[in-house]
């Protein structure tokens, strides 16, 4: 009577693993059919387009095609590598990325900070939509305005020469343009990228305020001692996920501020993909750096992961 029993329990363990599957199924099936069309968007635009890397690896002809290309190995990229062009391009992308998010992440905390000081809500929520409205503009509307304002004739020169000055060609220097496309982009983010901080000083316990008051602490010492303490984990999880937007430095602001005058300073690698691989047909060549930035970026986002882990407890899997 026990053999049986002891034959019968493996039997009877997988019946109610099936049973417990078919009840699992039977509550998410609506949850996994209202995934089916995501997943047929993901496959088509983004895993599909994937094939066209393969033009990297050949000197490729849009009259034969991915099959009827040469292929060449690896030679756009020794072409790259050896361009003294890209150098200066990888450089312009890193530097001006790397300003762009330390600036902006201090910039988002500082303003956060400061808008959770505010008592008045009217004149919170006024400060809040004025400096968030940039972020629902195109590059292509802030750029035409930064243009008319930047340019010889426009409102900063004309200060400029009211205070006895030389006009400056703010764009077409290789001076000001790296720190016009920093400041551009605190414009414009900056008030957005506060929501997350805000979000988290919220979630700050009161009674640590309430301690800190009866111990005589003035606002500012709260600020020190209690939110920033206490906001320091997403600051350090914020950072590190931004690591993986290092090499991505702004395509369409770049695009529509830069000039052949600037290409020392301001060339990205967007840029220069844009302009070698499409402007110039050399599809290969573009698609070559192309997929260069994209395998740093996978390397820096797993990078950015880890430290997250780390340093932040981060984790999704």
């Amino acid at each position: 009577m026990a053999v049986v029993q002891a034959d019968l329990g493996p039997v009877d363990e997988a019946g109610a693993k099936r049973a417990r599957i078919r009840n699992y199924l039977l509550r998410a099936w609506p949850l996994y059919i209202m995934m089916v069309l995501p997943v047929i968007q993901l496959a088509l635009f983004h895993y599909y387009p994937m094939y066209g890397v393969v033009i990297a690896f050949q000197d490729f002809n849009p009259g034969l095609g991915f099959g009827g290309s040469p292929w060449v190995g690896l030679k756009h990229f020794k072409f790259i590598f050896a361009n003294p062009d890209f150098t200066n391009v990888l450089a312009n992308s890193f530097i001006i990325a790397v300003a762009k998010i330390t600036t902006l992440q201090f910039m988002a905390v500082s303003l956060a900070l400061l808008l959770n000081e505010i008592r008045s809500m009217i004149f919170k929520r006024t400060v809040q939509t004025v400096i968030y409205l940039p972020h629902f503009l195109s590059w292509i509307v802030l750029g035409g305005i930064l243009l008319d304002l930047l340019s010889t004739s426009g409102m900063i020169n004309r200060a400029i020469e009211f205070l006895g000055f030389d006009p400056i060609l703010f764009l077409g220097s290789n001076t000001w343009f790296r720190p016009i496309i920093v400041l551009a982009n605190l414009w414009k983010e900056a008030g957005w990228a506060t929501i997350i901080y805000l979000a988290a000083l919220t979630g700050i316990d009161p009674v640590l305020h309430e301690a800190a008051a009866i111990d005589g602490a003035n606002r500012w010492q709260r600020i020190r001692h209690v939110n920033i303490p206490g906001i320091i984990s997403m600051v350090i999880l914020i950072a590190c996920l931004n690591l993986g937007n290092v090499l991505q430095a702004g395509f369409e602001q770049v695009l529509t501020l830069y000039n052949p005058t600037v290409y020392e300073t301001g060339d990205i690698i967007d840029t220069y993909v844009y302009r070698a691989g499409l402007i110039s047909a050399r599809y290969s060549m573009g698609a070559a750096v192309g997929l260069f930035q994209s395998a740093m970026g996978f390397v820096l986002i797993v990078f950015a992961y880890r430290l997250a882990s780390r340093y932040a407890g981060y984790r999704i899997f």
